[in-house]
């Protein structure tokens, strides 16, 4: 035994010094081929670093609200309904659902916990005022959230008149000193501060929840609420729940499918609403529903794998390099690996040796990517909207990213390892040895394949940045310039008039509004409206928006028929505005003074005469098409839209604006948003998306450029003496420029030639996800060629230049 395990010693030692002997042979290769050595390990830390950076927003979208300690069993209930032959999935309820889920089916839940939807109230504290946003609870809700408690315990929401903070509201609102048992007053309510937990993370779906307060002190604090306890036609409420342990997600969500049908009016009952469970696990890249309201992929999911294919392919691109540079320079070691196979070597010891180098050049691109990774990080977060770190002290992330090394060590390095191991000792050392042809063509293939990568990521970013374009030139039908918004926190109605002459007191102010949605939204629709002709058995659903009559003037509306809303007529309460879509799908030849009905089910049915038609304003997503929208001379006006004078200096209206805000609302902060910066963010996730793709797009052609630079150099230095001669027969520079170049050059054609087709198929599939989108012209395609085809000869013509004008006598002299 003792024999035994000497010999293993021995055998494991000896395999332990001829992997040592491996990697002091590789750095020596390494520093006796330092350009080539840069380029291969300089396109791996690249190639690595764009994985890398891509991972960490894999791990991130991945983990999203796995931070909760009740993850697996955590989910919403979500409402599927008909209505008239058109499915949809909606997250609401009506306010006695959760009583009935808990009553009927509360075996099966651990908690039920039905919410209001985000609230924004003022919070007060001394001196200090701060709109937040929060929502009201049921009972149980911190120990559904899995709160993280820094002050006060979970249980603290027993009570009615008290509220939690997260930490970042309690430091703005306290300051360092301690909140608990401190009352603060929200809007007009004094609530006593009964704990302090810590901040959602980003990636978690409570992110924005800066205050939860007790579900019944909303329902004391609004009366509407109150007399809705029994309602079960305002479908208005999330409700999330725990599953009890050992529960069957999809068992539970059949059975509580038909949860409360009996409760609902004959009118609810047509729609035919569904109950059914949405895990938490699937919240996130999940989150989207088709007609039949099976779960379908979201925009996050799309992002994950598309960004994950871009990171495979840019490390491959690099790893193409090290083959490609590895092949070609074969026969500078043809004459070792000879002599290695004469004294002995077997082709697996050379396999090893040619990996042992690859994997030593994959560790120093590791080491290098790390570095740049955590350069680039900030910029990272700040163009994906996320806020990633590397994961320095997580031991799966030094495994994976032991195993990311060694898998692009083998990936780059076996080709190489299994062509050079191959050579033939006799025909080397006797000075027959010719490169393998079937060689050349792997490396062209290898750079065909780059470029058609590269071409395809540039292709696409074009049309990105060319569709976010053709969006932003879209005609918005309103005047976005000198154009604000301020929240009001519900408190407009009734001073809308007061604070407008306020306004027009300072001339800086053109005009002023009251409206019951943002300009960039609308928050209320309705399918409740009739008119003459309608068919009964369409669904039809038509936003709607209270405005007080200076709306139009204020937004620079484009009247095209009738007349706008007069403040001298007492009637135009019975009128209202309509916009081109809505009157496309009324069909009235000439819709004005004709009547349309506006019949929900919470009142009596009231008709409305059209007093004009305006042209379609964008108030949703430029993208898409125009949201059929109906303008009510009466109603819910929480916002003031603010235009300032086409002459006065925005500071100055500003300054103006706040002056009479305040004395108007003196218990209320000043908050406002210019219209076209909140315009400039509808944009965002395309825009995200172009930057993204743009930086990758230009490291996959940095890389592959990296790349031919190092076959360029290669193939100049291997023809130097051809050169040499070619000029002493009379060849000019322009004309050796030509021959060496052309092969180049045709490379990239061929690139072009394949690519194309393939990225203008995977472009025309993404560009459908939008009904207003840009063309594909065929000048996108032909600029991109020629410009890669530009960079190409740049980058060949200075090492084919370089060796074109050595003096010939210093090309032959070592004949």
């Amino acid at each position: 035994m003792a024999f035994v395990i000497q010999v293993l010693l021995l055998k494991g030692s000896k395999n332990i010094i001829m992997f040592r002997n491996y990697l002091n042979i590789a750095w020596r290769n390494l520093q006796r081929n330092k350009f080539y050595s840069a380029i291969n390990i300089g396109g791996l830390a690249i190639g690595m670093s764009v994985a890398m950076l891509i991972g960490l927003w894999l791990h991130d979208e991945m983990s999203f609200n796995k931070t909760h300690e009740n993850y697996e069993a955590f989910a919403k209930v979500l409402r599927s309904e008909v209505w008239e032959g058109n499915r949809g999935v909606a997250e609401v309820h009506p306010i006695p659902m959760a009583a009935e889920i808990r009553s009927s089916y509360g075996q099966y839940f651990s908690k039920v916990v039905m919410a209001s939807t985000p609230q924004t109230p003022i919070l007060t504290f001394e001196s200090k005022k701060i709109a937040a946003s929060g929502k009201f609870m049921e009972s149980g809700a911190a120990e559904l959230l899995g709160l993280d408690m820094i002050e006060g315990s979970r249980d603290g929401l027993s009570e009615m008149h008290v509220i939690f903070l997260s930490a970042t509201l309690a430091k703005k609102l306290f300051g360092d000193s301690s909140p608990l048992n401190k009352t603060l007053k929200y809007n007009d309510t004094y609530l006593n501060v009964s704990g302090v937990y810590e901040n959602f993370p980003l990636n978690d779906e409570f992110k924005a929840l800066e205050f939860i307060a007790p579900w019944d002190l909303y329902v004391s604090m609004f009366p509407v609420i109150k007399n809705g306890l029994n309602e079960w036609n305002d479908m208005s409420f999330p409700i999330y729940v725990e599953l009890a342990p050992y529960v069957d997600l999809e068992e539970v969500s059949s059975l509580i499918t038909y949860v409360g049908k009996s409760n609902y009016n004959e009118q609810h009952q047509a729609y035919e609403p569904e109950i059914f469970l949405h895990p938490m696990s699937k919240w996130h890249l999940y989150s989207h529903f088709d007609e039949k309201a099976q779960i379908a992929t979201s925009e996050p999911m799309k992002f994950v794998r598309f960004y994950a294919a871009i990171g495979i392919f840019v490390l491959f691109l690099a790893c193409i390099n090290f083959m490609n540079l590895s092949t070609a320079r074969s026969e500078k070691r043809s004459k070792e690996v000879g002599i290695r196979k004469t004294i002995g070597s077997v082709r697996s010891q050379l396999i090893t040796q040619f990996l042992s180098e690859s994997l030593l050049l994959a560790a120093l691109a590791f080491c290098i990517s790390i570095c740049i990774v955590d350069f680039a990080l900030p910029w990272f977060n700040q163009v994906s909207g996320k806020a990633i770190s590397i994961l320095w002290t997580s031991p799966y992330f030094w495994l994976s990213g032991l195993m990311f090394t060694i898998v692009t060590a083998l990936l780059a390095g076996s080709y190489p390892a299994f062509y050079l191991s191959s050579f033939k000792p006799i025909q080397v050392l006797k000075g027959v040895f010719k490169v393998d042809h079937s060689a050349a063509i792997f490396r062209k293939g290898f750079v065909v394949f780059q470029f058609c990568i590269s071409i395809a990521l540039i292709l696409g970013t074009i049309v990105i940045y060319k569709q976010i374009q053709f969006a932003k030139d879209r005609s918005l039908g309103y005047e976005k310039n000198g154009l604000i918004r301020i929240n009001t926190q519900n408190t407009l109605n009734g001073k809308e008039d007061i604070f407008r002459t306020e306004l027009l007191k300072t001339g800086l102010v053109n005009e002023m509004a009251a409206a019951g949605s943002k300009i960039t939204d609308v928050s209320q629709s309705n399918p409740f409206f009739s008119w003459e002709g309608k068919d009964p058995n369409k669904y039809q659903d038509f936003g709607f928006i209270a405005v007080s009559p200076e709306y139009g003037k204020t937004v620079g509306w484009e009247l095209i028929s009738g007349r706008d809303f007069s403040r001298g007529r007492a009637t135009d309460d019975a009128g209202l505005i309509i916009n081109e879509s809505v009157a496309k799908i009324i069909g009235f030849e000439d819709p004005i003074g004709k009547t349309i009905t506006w019949s929900p089910s919470f009142m009596e049915p009231k008709d409305f005469t059209i007093l004009g038609v305006v042209k379609d304003m964008v108030t949703r997503s430029p993208f898409e098409p125009t949201v059929p929208t109906v303008f009510l001379n009466q109603g819910f006006t929480p916002w003031a839209i603010v235009k300032f004078n086409a002459s006065a200096n925005i500071r100055d209206g500003l300054a103006a604006t706040e002056k009479a805000f305040t004395k108007v609302f003196p218990t209320l902060p000043f908050e406002y948003v210019f219209v076209d910066d909140a315009i400039a963010l509808k944009f965002a996730a395309e825009e995200r998306l172009g930057k993204m793709a743009g930086l990758f797009s230009l490291l996959a052609i940095f890389i592959s450029c990296l790349g031919l630079f190092g076959m360029a150099a290669y193939t100049a230095e291997q023809r130097t003496k051809e050169i040499g001669i070619r000029k002493i027969l009379g060849a000019s520079v322009a004309n050796l420029w030509a021959m060496l170049s052309k092969d180049f050059v045709v490379l990239v054609v061929i690139s072009m030639l394949i690519a194309s087709p393939i990225a203008w198929y995977f472009i025309k599939e993404w560009l459908q996800n939008y009904t207003y989108h840009t063309a594909l012209h065929w000048w996108i395609f032909a600029g991109t060629g020629l410009g890669v085809i530009a960079i190409t000869l740049i980058i060949v013509s200075f090492q084919i230049i370089k060796v074109a004008v050595i003096y010939p006598v210093n090309s032959l002299k070592n004949e």
